[in-house]
């Protein structure tokens, strides 16, 4: 019966990693830029579907596209991003130096951070409501006692307790590492 709210919750703090691992934090990771949106052959796709992205060292990102004539619209998406980031084009390809991050971009990414955290308890919360629903639903058409809706109902708080202090975890060590010089 909490199964569906065990998946949502999953499904949260997985999605709250990959937004976490996308932040720039002062150094190149291809998570930064791989999830961009780009106009590739009439339709949107994500930079990964269109070029190959490598790290040249810990401060820059080289994406080298299959298609030479995606160049500029690749270079383009990430700039309207507004990720801080100055994409660099040539013959081959997009040369992104990530630069130092400022005291003032650090507390910006913070302040990101922190809402990423709060959707996260936003769908914590939703899957919360809804299996409180199902429960509640199964209670009065009589499928399962008052007691044993009363232990799922405990199991669901401890459920959404657990996942909580997990995401506000993540946010703590993302905090701190965003911070850190």
């Amino acid at each position: 019966m909490l199964e569906k709210a065990r998946e949502w919750i999953k499904k949260a703090i997985t999605h709250l990693e990959t937004e976490f691992s996308k932040l720039q934090l002062g150094r190149a990771n291809p998570a930064m830029v791989e999830w961009i949106l780009v106009d590739q052959y009439w339709s949107l796709g994500p930079i990964k579907n269109a070029a190959s992205l490598t790290l040249l060292d810990s401060q820059t990102i080289s994406i080298q596209p299959w298609d030479r004539t995606l160049i500029h619209k690749i270079a383009k998406a990430i700039t309207e991003e507004n990720l801080w980031l100055n994409p660099q084009t040539n013959a081959d390809g997009i040369m992104i130096k990530v630069p130092p991050l400022t005291e003032e971009r650090r507390r910006e990414a913070v302040k990101i951070a922190r809402n990423m955290l709060e959707e996260a308890k936003v769908w914590i919360r939703n899957a919360r409501a809804d299996s409180h629903k199902f429960i509640s639903q199964a209670e009065e058409s009589k499928e399962i006692s008052e007691d044993i809706a009363k232990d799922y109902e405990r199991d669901l708080q401890k459920l959404v307790d657990d996942a909580n202090k997990q995401v506000e975890e993540l946010f703590k060590k993302k905090e701190v590492d965003i911070m850190k010089i």
